[in-house]
């Protein structure tokens, strides 16, 4: 798996990912959208995109 996120935006999804499990965890109690931000915090650990990959984009 190539890398195609950029450090500055794999820290922004990193971060976003955080703020959105935290608050649907524990702000609304286990709202399934919570779960959600483990998108952005897998592609930001990761450093892939899948849908970058699809469209051919590279933020790198």
């Amino acid at each position: 798996m190539a890398i195609n996120v950029h450090i500055v935006e794999r820290v922004i999804r990193v971060i976003a990912g955080v703020v959105i499990l935290y608050v649907g965890l524990e702000m609304y109690g286990m709202a399934w959208w919570a779960w959600l931000g483990l998108i952005p915090l897998a592609t930001g650990l990761v450093g892939n995109c899948p849908v970058y990959r699809i469209f051919g984009i590279s933020s790198k």
